[in-house]
């Protein structure tokens, strides 16, 4: 049966989706963890506060830093949160569906990207 034909992946099929999803959701929250540890590390002063006014530059420095990984914290979050409405897609039997066409989105795609929502040719069109 063709991926046209299908309405939906089979039971075992999902297995496999859900197994990657759950390492790349474990891998994601691992970094996000670490993101916000190395956050939480930039706020702690040590004895920086004593140090006086001979490191302005540095602190421009580390501004931007911290800058930079609040945006990948962020964008972590927001790929941890896709990858988990994915695992609820998969509970609930729309895995793997187009949301424009209604066709199965093709398993190479789901595997390199298993949180999209889009075939390719939808996300092709949207641009």
């Amino acid at each position: 049966m063709a991926n046209e034909e299908k309405q939906r992946y089979s039971a075992e099929e999902l297995k496999e989706f859900e197994a990657i999803i759950r390492v790349k959701l474990e891998d994601t929250n691992a970094e996000l963890k670490y993101l916000r540890e190395a956050l939480n590390r930039k706020n702690d002063t040590g004895t920086d506060a004593t140090s006086g006014n001979s490191k302005v530059m540095e602190d421009g420095a580390d501004t931007a830093e911290k800058e930079n990984l609040n945006q990948l914290a962020v964008r972590q979050q927001k790929f941890a949160k896709n990858l988990e409405n994915a695992l609820m897609r998969i509970k609930n039997g729309t895995y793997g569906v187009c949301i424009d066409s209604g066709k199965l989105i093709s398993k190479e795609r789901l595997r390199l990207v298993p949180h999209t929502q889009h075939s390719i040719e939808a996300k092709l069109k949207q641009k």
